[in-house]
């Protein structure tokens, strides 16, 4: 009977190859948090890779970049979690969930910025997905008991939400927007937005 030479098991390769991509983007959230300028070998070295290891996984910087972001939208994702979104009254749930997305946004700030340089902003809302449902969400159970406008669509209302959210981590890198005004300004902007009232009719 001929032997066959031992093959390394797939599957410890496949738990290798896992850990390594966990430690890459763990590294890369953390660099380019903090420096929106990273290079791919510093993360490798952060990750404990090799660069070859790291484009054997993401094959350029952007596609870094797009998983960095999208593990960090999802560590946020996890922490914005909340039951009082589903039982506060509609607009002080809004104020906890502006507050609470300001302080995820304002960590991880930088990273934002490194993703603004080479991802499309259509890519960006799309990592923003189950985030943004949640804030569907809230916007329509406040349409429906009264507490929002509803004369605007509730996409339009939640893109606004994204917008502003996104042009105060902006304002607030470039320095127009002072870090302890944040989240008043977030606060009040769209609570002023989503506010029911004698809203005019278009000409």
């Amino acid at each position: 009977m001929v032997k066959t030479a031992a093959r390394q098991p797939v599957p410890a390769r496949r738990a290798d190859a896992e850990r390594n991509i966990a430690a890459i983007l763990e590294a890369g959230t953390r660099l380019l948090s903090s420096d929106p300028g990273a290079s791919v070998a510093d993360i490798a070295k952060a990750a404990g890779v090799g660069r070859v290891t790291l484009y054997g996984h993401f094959p350029s910087r952007e596609a870094l970049v797009d998983a960095v972001f999208n593990h960090a939208v999802g560590l946020a994702d996890a922490v914005l979690e909340d039951p009082s979104i589903d039982t506060a009254p509609a607009p002080e749930a809004m104020a906890g969930l502006l507050r609470s997305s300001w302080e995820v946004l304002d960590r991880h700030g930088r990273l934002f910025v490194a993703a603004d340089r080479v991802m499309a902003t259509e890519r960006i809302r799309e990592h923003h997905e189950a985030p943004l449902r949640r804030v569907e969400r809230l916007i329509a159970r406040g349409q429906r008991d009264g507490d929002f406008r509803t004369d605007l669509p509730l996409s339009w209302l939640v893109t606004t939400f994204f917008s502003i959210i996104h042009s105060a981590a902006q304002e607030r890198q470039a320095g127009r927007l002072a870090p302890e005004d944040v989240e008043r300004v977030l606060i009040t902007t769209m609570l002023s937005l989503l506010a029911r009232g004698e809203n005019p009719k278009p000409a």
